[in-house]
């Protein structure tokens, strides 16, 4: 498998490229008043709104560093009721519609091939960040596999896809 690595102050991670639509440089976003910290915002492509995720600032708290290396991951989001499966959803096997969602990431440079079997799971439980997934030794070290799928909770869902959550009265009209 193909995966676009980069870098959380230190620490190699690893996106599926089959989940992967698009890989741009770093684009300014429109902000979200009201948003969770880790909403960097949404920007036009191709005529569609697109929410974005500083991934830095979901994971550690800060934004990203506006580095060279820092790049704008476009990946395709499955809004299906069950994302556990990620690299299902990632490879488009949902019967649910998907959204583009972009991922602010830093230090982007650098594709490598690892198989699936090389991932193990690492032990250590990450319930407020599940989309933390399993590790694997590529030869430099260790990294660890970003499941796309599971970054979301539905109540992030809701925020960052409205057209697509249920119908309901909005609460800012009478």
């Amino acid at each position: 498998m193909l995966f676009l690595l980069f870098d959380l102050d230190g620490d190699r991670y690893a996106l599926d490229a089959a989940g992967i639509a698009e890989v741009l440089a770093l684009a300014p976003t429109k902000s979200i008043p009201g948003a969770p910290a880790w909403v960097a915002g949404m920007f036009e492509r191709h005529g569609e709104p697109v929410p974005v995720i500083d991934v830095s600032q979901l994971a550690l708290g800060r934004p990203a560093r506006q580095l060279r290396s820092t790049r704008l991951v476009l990946v395709r989001y499955s809004l299906g009721p069950d994302n556990t499966s990620a690299q299902a959803g990632a490879r488009g096997d949902s019967d649910a519609p998907s959204h583009l969602l972009g991922l602010i990431v830093e230090r982007a440079t650098q594709t490598r091939r690892i198989e699936r079997t090389q991932f193990l799971d690492s032990g250590i439980a990450t319930p407020h960040a599940r989309w933390l997934g399993p590790v694997a030794n590529d030869g430099v070290g260790l990294v660890q596999w970003v499941e796309v799928q599971r970054m979301l909770s539905d109540e992030a869902k809701a925020l960052l896809f409205p057209q697509a959550a249920p119908t309901q009265p909005s609460p800012y009209y009478l």
